[in-house]
């Protein structure tokens, strides 16, 4: 992942405001330390700040058309440019930069070319012909993307709010899916699936469809010019990434530069469930296998720092950012610059526990999409910025565009969880990985119950950061929690001591908004905890709190005095 920042129509443009962008381009130099890259022109500025995983050599940004009228700065990655440079033969390319055919798309077709891009992106492209502009992000919002607006009606864009909040009066999460246009005035979005409308579908179930578009989503992301490797907590979503990775691996381009050898990476408390598990895996695969442990301690050191860089107070993120922020860290010493991961698989195919309790298929189908279309703010916003937090960009294959519209086409009766028919969570993924012939993974891992990654590190990780917040957040401090933070009030101990250190680094009314608020059970959304009477007196988004589903479910003593503690907070 890199790091972008845009200022566009700006009154001042002396040396001063130079130097201002530059400083402010800095704050984002841990998402790309290879190098930085500005583009001036009049009152507009491009600045980039570069993780070199594409083309190392001469795919510096801001990148350009033939005769640099056209100048694009971009975050992300273009997993089909070598079929849209092919499109493009009449173009001249400088580099060998995967994103450089953003420039020539434009020059093509205008602003209409942006569902030409098979990728993760956000980018902001200055035409300075006119001086007219674009910015635009990718289908689901892996890549992170702010909007911002100034006293003097420039625009700003930015990778992280922390390159804008200083000198934005307002600003707020750039939607995905969407671009914004200088000439058309505003936000319309360019992402308009099938699945977007909610309506249930009604494809019948096929393993073999699923399985072979989850293989190509996969093999795509194997595009890299630098050391990888896959994050593997043992779980079903990562040890089928690692399983499909290293079937593909020997024939991609990665292999030919850096051997076949697959590197696997997991962290966890000592003796938690995902060291145990994702060190079977790794053995099984026969993977090189990095095993990091962490303590309570070192996690609660981190708190401060995590919650500066993943710009969120939602509970459930910062949990889980915060052991995918330490392991980043050891990943990022050994070399390693991308790495493969699990994220979005339980969105799309219901694979929380509190799905269980879905009524039928109609509400099942329509959480899913609240799921998707909120990933941005929770998971993807965890992976992406957990990991750039030290220069590591994170590629997630469930997230794929054509995966998702395979997925999402299936009648949601095959998603459903059916206890009578053997199917649990995620069946259909399940089963289509379950070959007898050629096994992808042991059977009692490809059926493992569902583990938060927050749960699955150690469950004593969440109670050692409940019992730290109780130690810094008084009874009275709680009980005036409405007075102090009247905007999505915090309703825990834990999420009050978030809160805190949220606003010291980021103290504007429009930061907070950023973040949004509400009642979770287990990573509901609020509107699931209706199907079943008694989790609103539990509302903890741990996925230990679906009593009667999961096998290490809170004790009902514990649930019982939860219900005066609820967890303010969407599900990750």
């Amino acid at each position: 992942m890199c790091g972008i920042l845009a200022v566009l129509g700006c009154i001042d443009n002396s040396q001063a405001k130079r130097s201002r962008i530059i400083k402010l381009s800095r704050r984002l130099r841990h998402r790309g330390p290879d190098w930085s890259g500005l583009h001036c022109f009049e009152d507009c500025y491009l600045a980039h700040e570069r993780l070199a995983i594409i083309d190392p050599t001469s795919g510096d940004q801001p990148l350009y058309n033939e005769d640099k009228t056209v100048a694009v700065t971009v975050n992300g990655e273009i997993y089909n440019h070598k079929i849209l440079r092919e499109k493009l033969k009449s173009h001249q390319f400088r580099t060998g930069s995967d994103c450089e055919v953003i420039a020539h798309l434009y020059e093509e077709h205008g602003e209409e070319f942006i569902d030409m891009l098979d990728g993760m992106f956000a980018f902001v492209l200055l035409d300075t012909r006119d001086k007219s502009f674009i910015a635009a992000r990718d289908a689901i919002g892996i890549t992170p993307l702010y909007i911002g607006w100034g006293v003097d009606g420039s625009v700003w864009f930015a990778s992280e709010m922390k390159a804008l909040s200083d000198d934005c009066e307002q600003f707020m999460c750039f939607p995905p899916g969407h671009i914004y246009s200088s000439k058309q005035g505003g936000l319309r979005r360019w992402y308009n699936p099938p699945w977007y409308s909610e309506q249930v579908p009604s494809t019948p179930y096929d393993p073999l469809v699923l399985r072979n578009a989850f293989e190509k989503a996969v093999i795509k992301r194997l595009m890299t010019d630098v050391p990888f490797g896959v994050l593997l907590s043992g779980g079903l979503d990562s040890s089928l990434v690692a399983a499909v990775a290293l079937r593909h691996l020997e024939k991609s381009e990665a292999a030919r530069q850096w051997g076949s050898q697959l590197h696997t990476f997991c962290i966890g408390l000592q003796g938690s469930p995902d060291l145990k598990a994702g060190r079977e895996v790794a053995d099984y695969l026969g993977t090189r296998h990095h095993e990091f442990q962490f303590t309570v301690q070192d996690g609660i050191d981190a708190i401060e720092e995590v919650i500066y860089h993943i710009e969120t107070y939602d509970v459930t993120t910062i949990r889980a950012s915060t052991p995918m922020f330490l392991m980043s860290r050891k990943i990022k010493s050994l070399g390693v610059k991308m790495v493969l991961s699990g994220e979005g698989s339980d969105e799309i195919l219901g694979g929380y526990l509190y799905f269980h309790k879905a009524p039928n298929k109609k509400e099942f189908h329509e959480e899913t999409c609240r799921k998707i279309k909120a990933l941005h703010q929770f998971d993807c916003l965890r992976a992406n910025k957990s990991t750039s937090a030290w220069g590591v960009e994170a590629r997630v294959p469930f997230l794929d565009k054509e995966f998702i519209n395979v997925a999402m086409s299936i009648d949601p009766e095959w998603k459903m969880v059916k206890p009578d028919m053997g199917r649990i969570e995620k069946w259909v993924l399940r089963n289509a990985f379950d070959d007898e012939e050629k096994p992808y993974l042991p059977k009692h891992i490809l059926y493992r119950q569902k583990e938060q990654f927050s749960d699955g590190v150690g469950y004593s990780w969440i109670d050692g950061l409940k019992d730290h917040a109780n130690k810094h957040v008084s009874d009275t401090m709680l009980s005036n929690a409405n007075f102090v933070f009247p905007d999505n009030t915090p309703m825990t101990k834990e999420a009050y001591y978030y809160r805190t250190i949220f606003e010291k680094f980021f103290p504007k009314s429009a930061a907070r908004a950023t973040v949004p608020g509400g009642p979770s059970i287990a990573c509901s959304t609020a509107k699931a905890i209706e199907w079943d009477a008694t989790w609103s007196k539990n509302l903890d988004p741990s996925g230990r709190a679906a009593l009667g589903v999961h096998v290490a479910a809170y004790e009902e003593s514990k649930a019982a005095n939860a219900g005066s503690d609820p967890v303010g907070s969407l599900p990750q």
